[in-house]
Order: C-alpha cells, then sequence, then structure tokens
C-alpha cells in the first residue's frame, strides 16, 4: 500500500480527487435535500394612516383619498412543480398603507442552493416546458427564499410596475432552473 501511496502520480490523482469532491459538495449542496427551513411570517399589518389636522377657520379642505382598511389581494395563483415538487398560494397584496407584498402561503418544496423569489413575465407552462423560461424575458428578484416551507413575505418595490409581470418563480439561480411556479391573475 505505502509502495502505490509513494508514486507521485497517485498522490496528485488523490489531491484532484478531493478537490473535486470538495467543489462537488459546494456546488450542489446535497445536504439541503434533508433540511427543511419553516418560515411562519403573518401578513405585514401597515400602522393606520394619522388622520390629517383640522384646519383652521376660513382654510380649504383638501380632499383626502381614503385609505383602505384590510389588506386587498391584487392577484393569485396556485404554485405547480417543476425541477421539483412544489406546492402552495401566491399572492399580490396591497397593505392598508397602500404598499404592496408579495406572500406565500402553505408553501412546499425542496431546499436547494441559491433559491431565489421572482416575479416574471414569463408563461407558467407544466412539465420540463416550463423549468427554463423565466429567466427569457423580464423578471424582477425579490430576493432569496427565506425557507422552503411555510407562509412568507417579500415586499415589492414602490415604484414596481406590476403590468406584464404574470408569474411567480421559485427560482434556483445556481442551476437556472425553476423548482416551482405561479400564474397570477387578478381575482374576479
Amino acid at each position: 500500500m505505502s509502495r502505490i501511496l509513494g508514486k507521485p502520480g497517485v498522490i496528485g490523482v488523490l489531491l484532484v480527487a478531493v478537490v473535486a469532491a470538495g467543489a462537488g459538495l459546494y456546488w450542489f449542496q446535497p445536504w439541503k435535500l434533508w433540511v427543511d427551513d419553516t418560515v411562519r411570517d403573518e401578513l405585514p399589518v401597515a400602522a393606520p394612516a394619522t388622520p390629517p389636522a383640522l384646519p383652521g377657520p376660513g382654510a380649504a379642505t383638501p380632499d383626502a383619498p381614503a385609505t383602505p382598511s384590510a389588506p386587498r389581494i391584487l392577484a393569485s395563483g396556485s404554485l405547480i412543480s417543476h425541477e421539483h415538487r412544489t406546492t402552495g398560494t401566491a399572492k399580490v397584496v396591497r397593505l392598508p398603507d397602500g404598499s404592496r407584498t408579495l406572500r406565500l402561503e402553505n408553501l412546499d418544496t425542496s431546499n436547494g442552493p441559491d433559491l431565489r423569489v421572482w416575479l416574471t413575465d414569463a408563461p407558467v407552462k407544466e412539465g420540463r416546458a416550463g423549468w427554463h423560461v423565466f429567466d427569457d424575458g423580464t423578471y424582477v428578484s425579490l430576493g432569496r427564499l427565506k425557507g422552503n416551507k411555510g407562509d412568507q413575505n417579500y415586499a415589492l418595490p414602490a415604484g414596481l410596475d406590476l403590468k406584464g409581470l404574470t408569474s411567480v418563480s421559485i427560482w434556483c439561480d445556481r442551476f437556472d432552473v425553476s423548482f416551482g411556479a405561479a400564474e397570477l391573475t387578478a381575482p374576479a
């Protein structure tokens, strides 16, 4: 055995194998297949708007827009599976203060390396045809997926125009593949 290990070629091959195994473990992160991250975000509750001060005698009273008192669903859809089994609901919600958030409810998907939440203009397609379409057009990354299970919120940028952004994808940025996606439609 020592005669085999003493040869420079064998040591080089072993060193390359160890480096390749370490890089493979870092890249694929297989342990995440057995680790679940559960998130239980509550729907954000915006502070009620402060009523304007009453004007003094003789002052004009501007018409103030009414502030909605409850969150309102602007669009929603059910998540379908792509590369990994994925279920749950995605909702775009307008909060009482006018801000908007993407809410994932009852999310259940695989954990994976470098998962992101994307709003996109891509159509949601069933099966393998839908795995790679979400980075072909316009998309907005809302950040890293907080966890692969549970309920979670992602604040939408204030000036974001939602026109044309018709789907949400749980996107694996490392391998450019969708774990699951939902078509977003306005309530009837």
